[in-house]
């Protein structure tokens, strides 16, 4: 297997999370197998980008670090789409500005693309909560709030419906196949955690190229920080909400076969039996059972009443989004295309 190369893109929206993005960075240049470039996108905060800019002038000028100015509307999705057209790696891989990456991270997401009909690598994404230690309520089945990898997803290297954003890799030709990431879906800073973002994408992937594989491989390891506020259950419930209603937008635009197609198993056998070993924890006595067992219901509870909410919106025109074909700008990649199979 020829080296393969990887544009490593790290979006950024407040320098309350400086020290957080300096150990993202950190993380990436730390990499086994070395990325070929990182890729800093600011959201629409000049001060962050300027400070950014002055952080990383030494490995600008070679290349290795670049700090772009999100190019369209504010929002984790443009600022991906921003890094996207620009880059000059044959893959794309995507970290969260407040997580840092196991040294083998990009590695593992290269021996997945031996297979070429693979178009995205995903990984695992553990929790590093504020407090030290997980809450006691808090049920694994519902560790996707918080960014990370949930009980119920299978181990190893799998093949999965789609990856998740802040930890995942894609061939660069799926976007010049799919498009990139849908605006007015994902994240904007500090706003209503919405999210799906990334399924959509991978679904889009999956119809525009029917033989695409898209993987998990649980080898490849970040570690993303949760703060005190999201350990609260406040933050819990409005993050369920949130991804109730991204699901009926996911769903008004791929169909709910597709958009739902995992979220069936996952409610019908995932939370049940979580439910099932909460109650069981809360009768022989330990910790947090009961807590966990009525967090997942509320949390069902919650999600599907904003997807009801997010599908009547849907349905009336009043909730949308719209994706825009990736125009590259890098020169490199499709020298680079051919060599790294």
């Amino acid at each position: 297997m020829t080296k393969r190369q990887f544009s490593v893109v790290i979006c950024a929206y407040t320098e309350e999370r400086w020290e957080d993005i300096l150990a993202a960075v950190s993380s990436v240049r730390a990499q086994s197998l070395p990325a070929l470039e990182t890729l800093l996108v600011v959201d629409h905060n000049e001060r962050l980008r300027e400070r950014l800019t002055r952080e990383y002038a030494e490995h600008t000028a070679s290349g290795a670090v670049r700090v772009l100015a999100n190019a369209g509307p504010r929002g984790l999705s443009a600022g991906r789409n921003t890094a996207i057209a620009v880059a000059r790696g044959e893959f794309v891989a995507f970290l969260d500005d407040d997580a840092v990456a196991e040294r083998d991270w990009l590695r593992h997401f290269a021996e997945g693309y031996d297979d070429p009909r693979v178009m995205a690598v995903g990984g695992r994404t553990l929790p590093a909560w504020a407090s030290g230690r997980r809450p006691a309520w808090f049920p694994e089945e519902f560790d996707w709030i918080v960014g990370c990898t949930y009980r119920g997803l299978p181990p190893g290297r799998v093949e999965v419906r789609n990856v998740l954003g802040g930890n995942a890799s894609f061939r660069a030709s799926a976007f010049d196949a799919a498009g990139g990431f849908a605006t007015g879906i994902g994240r904007d800073g500090d706003k209503r955690p919405l999210g799906c973002e990334e399924t959509e994408l991978c679904i889009r992937l999956s119809g525009a190229l029917p033989g695409a594989v898209l993987l998990i491989d649980d080898r490849s390891v970040i570690h993303h920080r949760v703060p005190a506020a999201r350990e609260r259950f406040g933050y819990f419930r409005t993050r369920a909400y949130a991804e109730g209603l991204s699901k009926a937008l996911v769903a008004r635009s791929v169909g709910s076969g597709k958009g739902l197609e995992s979220e069936r198993r996952y409610t019908s056998r995932v939370l049940p039996a979580g439910v099932a070993r909460g109650l069981r924890d809360a009768v022989l006595g330990r910790p947090g059972g009961a807590g966990r067992a009525g967090a997942i219901v509320a949390g069902v509870a919650v999600a599907a009443g904003g997807y009801l909410l997010g599908t009547v919106r849907a349905l009336r025109g009043g909730a949308t989004f719209s994706v825009a074909p990736i125009e590259h700008v890098g020169s490199a990649r499709a020298g680079e295309e051919g060599e790294a199979a």
